[in-house]
């Protein structure tokens, strides 16, 4: 049986309903800048980059090049991370959020000005990897201070629903990176490696400038405002707080988060450079299932967040786990057939399920597992340094894995099992916080092993 969810309280901070529709759409809009930026790049790093910035190299070589600069953004997340919850925690949720946003619109629209290997040499991927990194060091604080946000402003039942609503943007912004790329594939071959490409990241900016537009009308969430007593003689900066305090937590959120994001990045970036590479797929067609991927992830995300609310948050993490651990043999056995409904159905459920229908159903999960004094720096660290050996690797490592097996596939498919095996380890020793208030100092691992000597005695 599932936990009822705890009953609302006259002590509850009051749910202004505008301002949590104002944080939902403006946490949308920006989480969809940043997943618009990282899929723009994904996929050109699939299709295009190679040729390029590391045109001396085999093209299998290539796209592990393009791919390595690609995960040099997942790196920079946890610095970006570090940096800014320190500023999350105290200054307000909002304030970073504004912030992270520039600097990610302004790193990705400078991609767009490059200069290419043949007219600078060596210069060309250094400037990428420069960029990747200010990319990544921007979004590092991005999801999480979206997730926060909004965990505190909706009401205790919908916290689910609304957390999701974050990840519903990324969706959204993968719909519109794949129209950007076939865009700008329809151009001729010549104008496309010209200009094309370059057109796709300018267009970066007019998400930005939207995502401003909204989150500069964004008010404090009432649990910051209430909890900021708690911070009053606390000595330690946020990190600080929460590598004493909570590392459990921190230890639980990485490994459920790192084989969800390991997985997720497989589907939505190798899979476009092994369709590509090894199977000889039209580069054409990887736009057009990752448009049809993103339209249901975004469907993915919102049913997997209101599960969670319903049925408990343990429940439907592990049942997505369990999905993903047991899907990538047929998966590649379905890919192996070469028919492209096949190849499309696999990656659009990879898409929705590795994606979207994970983070959907753990958003409120991590906003619930932390205390109130490091909520923001908790999930921050954790998702972050986690995405690094998650997402920021796995395409890298699963390119270099498939050239090693000559083309096989059961490397990647051992890896990726053994990545959500690792999750599902971190979900079945997580408690259930469905309902849980978050305006209490203490984790919810601190909080259920208090409750269980209360029974003891």
């Amino acid at each position: 049986m599932t936990r009822p969810i705890p009953p609302t309280t006259s002590d509850d901070p009051p749910v202004d309903q505008a301002n949590v529709r104002r944080a939902a759409f403006a946490g949308l809009v920006g989480t969809a800048l940043e997943q618009y930026d990282f899929v723009i790049y994904g996929t050109a790093a699939a299709i295009i980059f190679n040729t390029l910035f590391f045109p001396e190299v085999s093209p299998a070589v290539g796209v592990i090049a393009s791919l390595g600069a690609y995960a040099v953004g997942f790196a920079a997340r946890p610095l970006g991370g570090l940096f800014f919850a320190r500023f999350g925690d105290r200054l307000g949720r909002k304030w970073v959020l504004v912030a992270t946003l520039f600097l990610m619109g302004i790193a990705t629209f400078a991609i767009g000005l490059l200069p290419s290997y043949h007219q600078v040499g060596i210069l060309a991927p250094i400037l990428l990897v420069a960029c990747r990194f200010l990319q990544g060091f921007g979004a590092g604080a991005e999801q999480a201070g979206g997730v926060t946000l909004l965990a505190e402003t909706a009401a205790r039942a919908k916290r689910g629903l609304y957390s999701s609503l974050v990840f519903v943007g990324a969706a959204v912004g993968s719909v519109l990176a794949a129209l950007a790329w076939i865009l700008a594939q329809r151009l001729p071959e010549d104008a496309l490696m010209s200009y094309g490409w370059r057109l796709v990241f300018f267009s970066s900016a007019f998400v930005t400038i939207a995502a401003y537009i909204l989150r500069r009308k964004l008010r404090e969430s009432p649990v910051f405002q209430e909890t900021q007593k708690a911070r009053i003689g606390v000595q330690d900066t946020p990190v600080g707080d929460v590598l004493k305090n909570g590392r459990p937590s921190l230890v639980r959120v990485f490994f459920i988060n790192m084989g969800s994001n390991g997985q997720s990045y497989i589907y939505q970036v190798f899979m476009g450079s092994y369709l590509v590479t090894w199977l000889g797929v039209e580069a054409t067609f990887i736009p057009k299932i990752l448009l049809f991927g993103g339209i249901g992830a975004c469907l993915a995300a919102v049913v997997a967040g209101r599960a969670s609310d319903l049925l408990g948050r343990k429940p439907v993490i592990l049942t997505v786990l369990i999905f993903l651990f047991l899907f990538p043999i047929p998966a590649f056995m379905m890919i192996d057939t070469k028919e492209p409904f096949l190849i499309g159905l696999v990656v659009v459920i990879g898409f929705m399920m590795a994606g979207y229908a994970t983070v959907g159903s753990q958003g409120a999960f991590y906003a619930e597992m932390f205390g109130s004094r490091y909520r923001y720096a908790g999930i921050s660290i954790a998702r972050e340094f986690s995405s690094v050996f998650g997402g920021g690797i796995a395409p890298l490592v699963s390119s270099a894995l498939i050239t090693w097996a000559s083309g096989s596939w059961w490397p990647v498919a051992i890896y990726m099992m053994a990545m959500i095996g690792l999750s599902i380890v971190g979900a079945l020793l997580s408690p259930e916080t469905r309902g849980r208030d978050l305006r209490l100092e203490e984790d919810a691992l601190t909080e259920k092993r208090a409750a269980l000597v209360a029974s003891r005695d």
